[in-house]
């Protein structure tokens, strides 16, 4: 277990590829994510992409300013449907694209999708809803 935001930083900067994959697999209480995103918020990247993070925390990042924070947020497969809806809805294409792309994107996320500008982005989406494995 991560027990503090400068243990996270520290992992995730480590050259050592068993520490550095303890930032993306470890768990760490609520507190410690906090901390990570108040005082190191270039790390709130590498705190998404953690598979352990919690959904309280994922729902802190999905208001990111970021992109890159808010489209790996939008690629997390445990997203509720209330952050897939909110994420579909992003103004960033990438975060868009991320939710379409996801397993388990929600049929309701992904009718958002539908009338996007993007051509390839609305075909990826109508054929999630065509092969029907969605919530």
């Amino acid at each position: 277990m991560i027990t503090s935001a400068e243990e996270f930083v520290r992992l995730r900067t480590s050259e050592n590829p068993d520490e550095y994959l303890r930032a993306a697999w470890d768990e760490a209480p609520l507190d410690v994510w906090h901390e990570v995103i108040q005082h190191y918020p270039d790390m709130s990247f590498w705190v998404a992409q953690n598979k352990t993070v919690p959904i309280e925390i994922l729902k802190l990042l999905a208001k990111n300013p970021e992109w890159r924070v808010r489209s790996m947020v939008a690629s997390k497969n445990k997203l509720p449907e209330e952050l897939q809806v909110k994420l579909a809805h992003d103004p960033d294409f990438s975060v868009r694209r991320s939710i379409a792309a996801n397993k388990k994107a929600t049929l309701k996320a992904l009718q958002i999708l539908v009338d996007e500008q993007d051509d390839d982005l609305r075909k990826l989406v109508l054929a999630r809803i065509a092969e029907g494995r969605h919530k």
